[in-house]
């Protein structure tokens, strides 16, 4: 009974927090795009597709390219690095990696308070911490290498996988989709993610401290159980209250935990199908408003490809913007999305989009 009672009044304060916050935030509700950003890439580069973009302490951006791209275009031109950092007026400062040694498939980053980079790709089994200069300090795991019995996976075409997943890897993981670095010390919290069904925590030295999650049946995809999750944990993030949002992305809901892997709630963006899971899916990448409350959520909707502003507290949803297509402030593909401390949203493109663009707050 105790700890019930201590539970319960955890989550009346952080709801209080949030509505507190709510009231005395005046963020916009209205973006616009940023046709001049980002810069032209150098000469011969061109984009492949895009994973998850994420911002360091000063505001740059980093864009991760997994280099995909046609035999007709190797003919004229060069795949961009694997990742670039993009200064806030677009300028390409910096660029590393090298093709044979980042993680396959590259998807997800993250800067720690150092501004070192964890990458992961979900392709692969491992994730990988850069510093700012492009030097690799720490790999989990080995490349090509997953958490199956054999250390083999093949997806195919429908992205079937032709091996169980095993979910208990101290040294790697399955396919991971994204990572989030916790900035008070340095963990790493991996959205362990399109084979295994899990987060998985490692230390900034990449020791494993703990991990939660499985694979949830159709009864508790429709119930919304806490810590199951349907098919991809699409991205991973975590608030200025230190608590943990995962994409259940089929599964049409953020779970929410704390750092233990304690379930707090569901965040529901049922705008797919009629029935659960949805093939597509709703939730394929989260951020937040720069107030200190994080009044809103911003969601990134593939199946829509529209980005929706959420009430941090109830979940609404506010507003949107975007719509499938190729012109300038459309998404094709929309697979990632990060916030800068100024606000402005960046979202980048899979698939055939192949592109990152920036929407700025509209202002009075």
């Amino acid at each position: 009974m105790i700890l019930i009672f201590i539970n319960f009044i955890r989550t009346f304060f952080l709801c209080l927090s949030l509505a507190f916050g709510s009231l005395l935030a005046q963020e916009t509700l209205e973006f616009q795009v940023d046709p001049t950003w980002p810069k032209p890439l150098p000469e011969g580069w061109i984009n492949a597709a895009l994973g998850h973009p994420c911002i360091d302490s000063h505001g740059n951006i980093m864009v991760v390219d997994r280099q995909n791209i046609t035999s007709e275009e190797t003919e004229t031109s060069t795949p961009a690095a694997p990742m670039m950092l993009f200064d806030p007026e677009g300028n390409l400062v910096s660029y590393w990696g090298e093709t044979n040694v980042v993680p396959q498939n590259i998807h997800g980053c993250s800067f720690d308070s150092d501004d070192n980079v964890w990458v992961v790709g979900n392709n692969d089994g491992i994730a990988q911490k850069y510093s700012h200069t492009g030097e690799l300090l720490v790999q989990i795991g080995s490349r090509g290498v997953v958490d199956t019995y054999d250390g083999a996976a093949i997806r195919a075409a429908d992205n079937t996988i032709d091996r169980e997943p095993l979910n208990s890897s101290q040294q790697g993981f399955f396919f991971p989709a994204d990572v989030a670095v916790d900035q008070d010390n340095g963990d790493i919290y991996v959205a362990d993610g399109y084979g295994n069904k899990r987060v998985a925590v490692f230390d900034e030295s990449g020791r494993f401290l703990r991990q939660w999650g499985r694979q949830a049946t159709l009864e508790e995809t429709i119930a919304g159980t806490g810590g199951t999750f349907t098919y991809s944990l699409h991205c991973i993030t975590i608030s200025n209250l230190g608590l943990v949002y995962v994409c259940d992305r089929e599964g049409l809901r953020i779970q929410v935990f704390n750092k233990m892997g304690r379930f707090i709630r569901n965040i529901w963006v049922k705008t797919g199908n009629a029935s659960l899971p949805d093939s597509r899916g709703t939730v394929w990448g989260i951020g937040f408003s720069p107030d200190e409350e994080q009044s809103h959520i911003y969601v990134l909707d593939g199946r829509h490809e529209k980005v929706h502003i959420l009430d941090h507290v109830t979940g609404e949803i506010l507003s949107s913007f975007g719509r499938p297509g190729h012109q300038i402030g459309n998404f094709t593909v929309a697979n990632g999305l990060t916030v800068d401390p100024k606000g402005n949203i960046y979202v980048a493109e899979s698939g055939t989009g192949r592109r990152i663009q920036k929407f700025m707050p509209v202002t009075d």
